[in-house]
C-alpha cells in the first residue's frame, strides 16, 4: 500500500473511506488501496447533489486508464456537494484520495451503515488479504 490509512476515518469493504464532518455530514472517497489497484484515474462520474441514497448504492464511476470501477455510498443520505476539481484533474484522486482527491460530501439520514465500516487497522488487514 502506498500509504498508511488515517486513523480518523472510517472503510468500507468496497474500499471507500468516510469522514465524518461537522452537521451531520460525511466526506467519502476511495482509498490509496483502490486507487493503486485502479491506476491512473482518467474520468470521474458523479451523482446529482440532491439525489439520495440507501447505504450500498451506486453513486457514480471512477474511469482508470485500466478499468472503470463503480462507486458505492457506505451510508445513506443526500448528496449535498461533489469534488467539481476533479473534473478539471481526476488524477487528484491518485496524487492525494485521502484529501482533495476526496469524491462527494453526503447529508447522512442515520447512523445506519456507519457502525458496518472497519476502523483503519481492520481495513489494512482487509486490504492486505484481497
Amino acid at each position: 500500500m502506498s500509504e498508511t490509512n488515517p486513523n480518523d476515518l472510517l472503510y468500507s469493504q468496497e474500499h471507500e473511506w468516510v469522514r465524518r464532518l461537522d452537521g451531520g455530514l460525511c466526506r467519502i472517497g476511495i482509498t490509496s488501496f483502490a486507487q493503486d489497484e485502479l491506476g491512473e484515474v482518467v474520468y470521474v462520474e458523479f451523482p446529482e447533489v440532491g439525489e439520495e441514497f440507501e447505504a450500498g448504492m451506486e453513486i457514480g464511476s471512477i474511469e482508470s486508464v485500466k478499468a472503470v470501477a463503480d462507486l458505492f455510498t457506505p451510508v445513506a443520505g443526500e448528496v449535498v456537494k461533489v469534488n467539481q476539481q476533479l473534473e478539471e484533474a481526476p488524477e487528484k484522486v491518485n496524487e492525494d484520495p485521502y484529501g482533495e482527491g476526496w469524491l462527494v460530501e453526503i447529508r447522512y439520514s442515520s447512523d445506519e451503515g456507519l457502525e458496518e465500516l472497519m476502523n483503519a487497522d481492520q481495513y489494512t488487514d482487509f486490504a492486505a488479504g484481497e
